[in-house]
């Protein structure tokens, strides 16, 4: 048995709902018949729901505390693969306050109550009884996990873990989203076209599309954001000349979603981004 299939069954033991990671700390790829979401996404990150593919798929939803699951056939190849364990905090009415570096950590020792507290690489995570919406980047350096989420376990951590505070849940609260539209086909100009676009220089737009890739794959924290950043930068460069066509937008698509974002995720930044230009 595998130190990480030996933590997961422990762990499992405890009520804690895991699933493996490999290198990256990211999970597993869905499985084939699950792959670029040939299953109509669900439960995918937003969508709630267990999964019930035989082996770890739809990241966070494929978390168990069922050990016969952890030790099947469709696991073992996956738990010899494995860098690390993670957990579902949303599934054992858990919440993470995930706080990435010393700034953060400050602003949480004076504005938040002390609770269960486990030190990662770069800062802490704060665990809370009770779940709630996931949501990243809700101060700089602050993510919060819960029901569509993982943690990295990364120990028990020390102090007495408090109950949910409205502090908490009143980080999620966000301003109303950009209204939403059906996505628009990016094969046609966007804002009504150029006869001779400068951005047509295919060394000019590859170039700008590989440097939109990069900035959301060197992103350490808020991703989420960053996604949507980055979205709107190269719209508004390229999003009224009907430069950019379906493949650069699955070349920005795969990339966030590399980084842990779901198709869904990526449709609503994209889309989010064009009704803020007004595209």
């Amino acid at each position: 048995m595998s130190e990480h299939l030996h933590t997961a069954l422990r762990l499992a033991s405890s009520g804690l709902p895991v699933l493996p990671l490999r290198e990256g700390k990211v999970p597993f790829g869905n499985c084939p018949a699950c792959a670029q979401n040939a299953c109509g996404g669900r439960p995918n990150m937003k969508t709630p729901g267990p999964c019930t593919c035989p082996r770890p798929c739809h990241g966070w939803a494929a978390a168990t505390t069922d050990p016969a699951v952890l030790r099947s056939r469709g696991w073992a190849r996956v738990w010899r693969e494995a860098a690390a364990v993670a957990y579902h905090p949303g599934g054992a009415d858990l919440t993470v306050v995930d706080l990435d570096n010393a700034a953060a950590i400050a602003w949480a020792r004076e504005n938040l109550p002390a609770t269960r507290t486990v030190p990662t690489t770069r800062g802490e995570h704060w665990l809370y009884w009770g779940a709630m919406p996931s949501s990243n980047a809700v101060r700089p350096g602050i993510d919060i996990k819960s029901l569509t989420a993982y943690v990295r376990w990364l120990g028990p951590g020390v102090g007495a873990t408090a109950a949910l505070p409205d502090a908490v849940r009143a980080l999620a609260v966000k301003e109303p989203s950009l209204a939403r539209r059906a996505p628009q086909a990016l094969t046609v100009p966007l804002g009504g076209g150029q006869a001779q676009c400068p951005h047509r220089t295919p060394i000019y737009l590859d170039r700008g599309i590989a440097m939109a890739v990069q900035r959301i794959t060197d992103a350490r924290e808020a991703v989420h954001a960053t996604v949507y950043r980055t979205f709107l930068a190269v719209l508004s460069t390229h999003g009224r000349c009907g430069c950019l066509t379906d493949a650069h937008m699955q070349r920005l698509f795969t990339a966030a979603q590399a980084k842990g974002e779901t198709a869904r995720h990526c449709t609503d930044a994209w889309t989010n981004a064009q009704t803020r230009l007004g595209l």
